[in-house]
């Protein structure tokens, strides 16, 4: 069956999660430019036309401040290299913090600097903490980040001194989120010396995930928790304080099966000529499924299943003329329990998608034949989705379900995990890189041989040495 994507006005019992499009009480809305559904319905005569600037840069700003500019997000930055193992880790906070009219919003980090101990498993002192300024927001003045009801892409965008291109994508669920921050380093051809020409691709060498926690916030005082607690959320905390409905677990196995079944809700999109979008989900097709095909669909695909019912897929290599997806699925809630407080609660599955490009030459007005330079990466479109369970696939059985998830590159232990340092840390940073990519990868690597000593030696001392494509 086909999916039915229809555009709809999104009212609170239209479908799961229609909060996260309803119009916020804080902003005001030009009644000729936009209804406060935010959309008009589509009719029979022609498609709804792309809103004007101004109100779409207040969707963008009610977003914002809606789902992600809720105080300081707490989490453990986890960073895994090619291969997918963990090279390090950070305690960090994402402080995204309004003003009292919500006019603007300041960013900045918050690092744990040392690893003294203090009197709470997951509180520490103010003195242990580096706080790194980011930027100050504004509406329609946002920078590279983009909003998607629930989701919100950063980037893509370059880091200027050593060129790699980093996309940040995030779902927020209840008091949680999770963040993951792709990074791509320039390559070069396997007998190519690297800058003696322009790069030919980006290629994936790390990639940073956080499991995160909103601390000091109406979560919090709701639910009774000391205020002042900060650090990011554990298993012991998560043990002894069970989420409530609508807020994440984040430390549950997840069989693969999980992500196998009927699926309804809402999404938006948004694209270049198109705008910003609400549609109503009534269910989603085998092709349109790709949460449940780990390794992606075709084999320059890079990806991660993690504990917590999460999955990262992205590019392995990004060339020029061609775009790529990165995505980030997340399975925050089971199935509620019959006789707790979650009897009836639905299974909830979030996505979001970002189709992204890059190494677009720059071509000179007086040589057609001469590329001067490249264009910056760009976001060629998003799609965020914020569906719930409506029931079980039919005619396919567990085994099945789970034989189509096999390949994931999969932590099984939390605990197991090794750490982070933020992506934005240039200076000393140094990459795992992997002198041999994943089965499915090398199949789909064009004239690959056995590396040598010596390319192994380069390649270790720079990722950006030689790397097939």
């Amino acid at each position: 069956m086909v999916s039915t994507l229809t555009l709809a006005i999104l009212a609170a019992a239209a479908a799961p999660f229609a909060d996260a499009f309803a119009p916020s009480p804080n902003l005001r809305y030009r009644p000729a430019a936009t209804s406060q559904t935010l959309l008009r319905a589509m009719s029979d005569e022609g498609e709804v036309p792309k809103i004007d600037a101004e109100a779409e840069a207040a969707i963008q700003w009610d977003m914002f401040t809606r789902h992600q500019a809720l105080g300081e997000w707490w989490g453990e930055w986890q960073t895994y290299d090619y291969m997918g193992d963990v090279v390090a880790k950070t305690v960090a906070g994402v402080n995204l913090i309004p003003n009292a009219d919500m006019t603007s919003v300041s960013h900045s980090h918050s690092i744990v600097t040392d690893s003294k101990k203090s009197d709470c498993e997951t509180c520490f002192d103010s003195e242990n903490l580096k706080t790194l300024p980011i930027t100050t927001y504004a509406p329609g003045k946002m920078g590279r980040n983009r909003c998607a009801a629930v989701g919100m892409v950063a980037g893509p965008s370059l880091l200027p001194r050593s060129g790699i291109m980093s996309t940040e994508l995030s779902l927020r669920h209840g008091n949680g989120r999770v963040r993951v921050t792709f990074q791509h380093a320039p390559v070069w051809e396997r007998g190519v010396e690297p800058g003696s020409c322009p790069p030919q691709g980006l290629k994936i060498f790390r990639a940073l995930v956080s499991k995160e926690r909103l601390r000091n916030s109406v979560y919090e005082e709701e639910e009774g928790v000391d205020t002042m607690a900060r650090g990011p959320p554990t298993p012991q905390e998560e043990e002894r304080h069970p989420p409530k409905p609508g807020n994440p677990q984040f430390f549950r196995g997840v069989p693969p099966f999980k992500w196998h079944a009927k699926w309804a809700g809402t999404s938006w999109t948004w694209g270049p000529t198109t705008g910003d979008r609400g549609w109503s989900v009534e269910e989603l097709d085998e092709a349109d499924s790709w949460h449940g095909r780990a390794r992606g669909d075709v084999g320059n695909v890079w990806s991660l299943r993690l504990g917590g019912g999460v999955l990262i897929q992205c590019p392995s290599v990004i060339v020029g003329g061609e775009s790529g997806l990165c995505r980030l699925a997340w399975l925050p809630e089971e199935e509620g329990e019959p006789g707790t407080a979650s009897d009836g609660n639905q299974p909830k599955l979030l996505r979001i998608e970002a189709n992204v490009m890059a190494l677009e030459p720059v071509v000179s007005e007086d040589d057609d034949e001469l590329m001067v330079a490249f264009h910056p990466p760009s976001l060629g479109s998003l799609r965020c989705d914020a569906l719930s369970k409506t029931g079980e696939l039919e005619n396919a059985s567990l085994e099945e379900r789970a034989s189509a998830a096999e390949g994931f590159v999969t932590i099984e232990n939390e605990e197991d995990e090794q750490q982070v340092s933020p992506p934005e840390q240039e200076e000393g940073e140094t990459a795992s890189s992997s002198t041999s990519a994943p089965p499915d990868v090398k199949a789909e690597t064009k004239g690959s041989q056995p590396l040598d000593t010596q390319s192994v030696e380069n390649i270790a001392a720079d990722p950006r040495n030689a790397l097939d494509f």
